[in-house]
């Protein structure tokens, strides 16, 4: 597998992967699981991607409760009490939630954050994913990837049910109408390795 160095942090990777840097405001969305490859794609977005004017939205995606799955619809918005309970950290299952919304505002505090929980519904992630960033006119999708990452490409709506993993990045990367980048974080010091529809296996030197 080639990978291509960039040492130019800002200016080079921002050029090459055709992210924008103009003065508009956008909404950057940022996939948000508890684990290692969501916070090593938000540590990008922060450091890399995310200007003062833009807004944030972590999004959740969790999979519906079957004994409750008559009662929920697709892409329910968590309710008022649930939403209160993530900003004061009461919700010790979603406590990630509340430390990456707190880390967005350490680093960028003049951005707005939100956290968004939904469920899956009758799809699959990677679609929710998808349907919601459309929905919403996102201008950067932003996705943790594991580092055994392989190529995907074209791959129909109705082959997403069984996608895992590496798997929903990808789908997302192809198939998101606006850019989305996946994020491999390489160790504590080792950089990121950055995959666009256009652009694979960009290594951007910490």
């Amino acid at each position: 597998m080639q990978i291509h160095v960039l040492a130019d942090r800002c200016t080079t990777i921002n050029h090459q992967m055709e992210i924008q840097v103009t003065g508009a405001k956008r909404l950057v969305i940022v996939v948000a699981d508890p684990g290692r490859e969501s916070a090593g794609a938000l540590q990008w977005a922060l450091s890399h991607a995310v200007l003062e004017q833009d807004e944030i939205i972590l999004l959740h995606v969790e999979p519906v409760n079957a004994k409750r799955a008559g009662t929920l619809s697709f892409l329910r918005r968590p309710s008022q009490v649930a939403g209160s309970q993530m900003e004061s950290g009461g919700c010790g299952e979603y406590e990630f939630l509340d430390a990456m919304k707190v880390e967005c505002e350490k680093k960028q505090p003049k951005v707005r954050v939100q956290i968004e929980r939904v469920e899956m519904g009758e799809k699959d992630k990677a679609f929710t994913i998808l349907t919601l960033a459309n929905a919403l006119g996102a201008g950067l999708l932003v996705i943790g990837q594991r580092r055994n990452s392989g190529t995907f490409i074209g791959r129909k709506l109705s082959e997403t049910m069984s996608m895992k993993g590496n798997d929903i990045a990808d789908y997302l990367i192809e198939n998101s109408k606006c850019l989305c980048v996946g994020v491999q974080k390489k160790g504590q010091n080792g950089g990121y390795v950055l995959n666009t529809k256009t652009h694979k296996n960009f290594w951007l030197l910490a």
